[in-house]
């Protein structure tokens, strides 16, 4: 068998330069297009979800919960598949975020240290992601946020 670049050669050199399109990569670049602004689409929606209906407490947990999964399950494919997962990660972070604020607010709002608690751990979770995944923007956003919140609590 010829190496890649032999094969292109050769291809070229028989269809004098005329290859047909590869619409693979194309459609492939499309759905990721798709996938990304779906998941850029979920921040908003779930925002909605949380200040514009009525729906209870646990019903908004268990659907910004079922957002998060899916954020979380297409960074863990577009890691494995060697592709950009940076819009889904932001997505769960926030949905994440909004979520556990509005949470703890709706059950322990008259316990600030609840919140607090609630916040520290969210920027741990940035912290830990921005880490591992060498994400610096994750791990630089969680530090400023943990210091944003230590100010908070001791003004």
């Amino acid at each position: 068998m010829l190496p890649d670049q032999y094969c292109d050669y050769l291809l070229a050199l028989y269809t004098e330069g005329n290859q047909p399109k590869d619409t693979r990569k194309e459609k492939k670049g499309k759905t990721l297009l798709f996938i990304n602004l779906f998941f850029l689409l979920l921040i908003p929606v779930s925002v909605f979800l949380i200040h514009f209906t009525e729906l209870s407490i646990i019903l908004q947990t268990v659907i910004l919960f079922l957002f998060v999964f899916a954020g979380i399950f297409a960074v863990f494919y577009f890691s494995a598949k060697r592709l950009s997962y940076h819009i889904p990660i932001i997505s769960a972070a926030f949905i994440l975020l909004n979520g556990s604020v509005e949470f703890v607010s709706v059950k322990y709002g008259d316990i600030p240290l609840m919140l607090f608690c609630t916040l520290i751990i969210n920027s741990l979770l940035w912290l830990a992601a921005g880490w591992k995944l060498r994400i610096h923007y994750f791990a630089v956003s969680s530090i400023l946020g943990l210091i944003v919140i230590f100010i908070s609590i001791f003004i």
